[in-house]
């Protein structure tokens, strides 16, 4: 068997996290108590609305998922499984929170490499990393009359910037994609949990 390019590892893994970000919207949609349609517009809005507006911003169009009608099956598929195993879903909580710790991670990758390969400068590409990975859940939350995760005093955001970062430097080295992507995603997934284990914030504006 072949062995996997890092371009098709990520590529999977993205689809995964779409998955699973759609699911968080749909979960969420419930809770709020929105009827079909409604439930449907927030699973699509969290799955790629960081990369959509990524998109737009550099100039990337059409945007990602129209060109690929895979993503549109994934959500549409997490879409069904979270209406019939939706109790199954709430169960598995801890799991659903490590892989949107991957999800997160490798959303600001994705910005990361595909704003870089545009020739823009290495801010603006952790930038929209960032946006990437956390502005899917910003339009959810907002939709729903939450206030957005990254906007309250949990390490969420940060995560994504330090990882943006580590992934740029990484790539001032002579190590291989395959062992950036992974040292990222690690990096991202350690943070996440540490902060969300020890209860690290940051003070509230006064």
């Amino acid at each position: 068997m072949d062995k996997f390019s890092s371009s098709e590892l990520i590529y999977f893994v993205d689809l995964a996290g779409t998955f699973v970000f759609a699911v968080s919207g749909w979960l969420l949609a419930s809770k709020k108590e929105l009827d079909f349609f409604g439930a449907a517009v927030i699973s699509f809005i969290t799955a790629v609305g960081g990369g959509t507006l990524r998109d737009v911003l550099i100039g990337s169009t059409p945007v990602g998922w129209m060109q690929d009608i895979n993503y549109l099956l994934i959500i549409a598929s997490a879409m069904l499984a979270t209406v019939f195993f939706k109790r199954i879903f709430e169960k598995l909580r801890r799991t659903m929170f490590l892989f949107d710790s991957i999800g997160i991670g490798l959303f600001t990758i994705l910005g990361v490499q595909k704003t870089l390969g545009l020739g823009l400068s290495p801010v603006v590409a952790i930038m929209m990393g960032t946006i990437s990975a956390v502005f899917g859940g910003v339009l959810r939350d907002t939709l729903v009359n939450e206030i957005p995760l990254i906007f309250r005093r949990e390490v969420y955001a940060t995560v994504c910037v330090a990882g943006g970062t580590t992934y740029w430097l990484l790539g001032e080295t002579s190590l291989n994609d395959e062992l950036r992507v992974i040292i990222t995603i690690g990096l991202t997934i350690t943070i996440r949990i540490l902060a969300v284990v020890n209860n690290w914030t940051f003070k509230a504006v006064k």
